[in-house]
């Protein structure tokens, strides 16, 4: 479906696409040790994640080390959560810190969380990266966080129209194989229900990801899309090969033909000159 088509192609190039801040390596000689809450975000994992919620504040506290040899000013820190490549929430504070060689400056701040519940839900991959003057990444901290959204957030209904993509893709690619309308050609076959495949396994990286089962780090979810859409693809190649209109036809012409013969054996086997009448 060109639909589904044209909207997987955007969330692929969103993946492979330059992030919106400049992708340069984080500085060797930066060390960046970030708290939520009073909680080392590094230590959060899976099972214990970062929980973030959008009815209150986070205090964050963050520790600057530089082992370089050269002063280092860090202009905004920035917290965010992205998923297949995507960034569903993202929080940056202007500061001002410079870190002399061979010490540790600290920032503290408390973070308003009130605009994360029109943006994301679930289980995702968070971090926290300090940024200097140029925009620079200095040092970037990964993390697990637990958004206490809302379903009908930015994250919730782009899962929602992805949902119902799938479902069109799907029911599409079923009445083609009723109609039997897929071409002759089983690697075509094939292709043609790989969408309706990655459409699925999107759906199921997000559902897992907002129902907090797990958190869909970039090798999960393109295993589990690689996953369904080749399974979907050996389903559309094994499926039998449809019959073109010219075999449909001939087999019209043969069940007329059949039925012709069978009128004209019931027409010579009614006796003639045969009258019931009544009186």
């Amino acid at each position: 479906m060109k639909t589904l088509g044209i909207f997987i192609a955007l969330v692929v190039f969103s993946v492979l696409a330059p992030a919106s801040a400049p992708a340069q390596a984080a500085a060797d000689s930066v060390g960046l040790a970030v708290r939520i809450n009073g909680r080392d975000i590094a230590t959060a994992t899976e099972a214990d994640p970062i929980r973030l919620d959008p009815n209150g504040s986070a205090a964050v506290d963050v520790d600057v080390t530089n082992e370089g040899n050269d002063p280092v000013t860090v202009r905004r820190i920035e917290l965010s959560g992205q998923v297949a490549g995507l960034t569903l929430y993202s929080f940056s504070t202007s500061v001002n810190l410079t870190v002399p060689p061979k010490s540790t400056g600290r920032l503290s701040y408390s973070l308003e969380m009130s605009g994360l519940a029109e943006q994301a839900t679930g289980l995702i991959s968070g971090s926290v990266t300090a940024f200097d003057s140029g925009n620079t990444v200095l040092g970037s901290t990964a993390t697990v966080t637990d958004v206490r959204g809302s379903l009908h957030s930015v994250y919730g209904l782009f899962g929602l129209a992805l949902l119902v993509l799938t479902l069109v893709a799907i029911a599409d690619a079923a009445l083609m194989v009723a109609r039997h309308r897929m071409s002759a050609n089983r690697w075509q076959r094939g292709m043609r229900l790989m969408g309706p495949g990655l459409g699925i396994g999107l759906v199921l990286v997000f559902s897992l990801s907002a129902l907090r089962f797990w958190v869909p780090s970039a090798e999960r979810w393109v295993l589990v899309a690689l996953v369904v859409t080749g399974g979907f693809f050996v389903l559309g190649y094994l499926t039998p090969t449809p019959t073109t209109a010219e075999e449909e036809a001939a087999e019209r012409e043969e069940e007329e033909a059949e039925l012709e013969e069978e009128d004209e054996r019931e027409q010579r086997t009614v006796p003639v000159g045969l009258e019931v009448s009544g009186r």
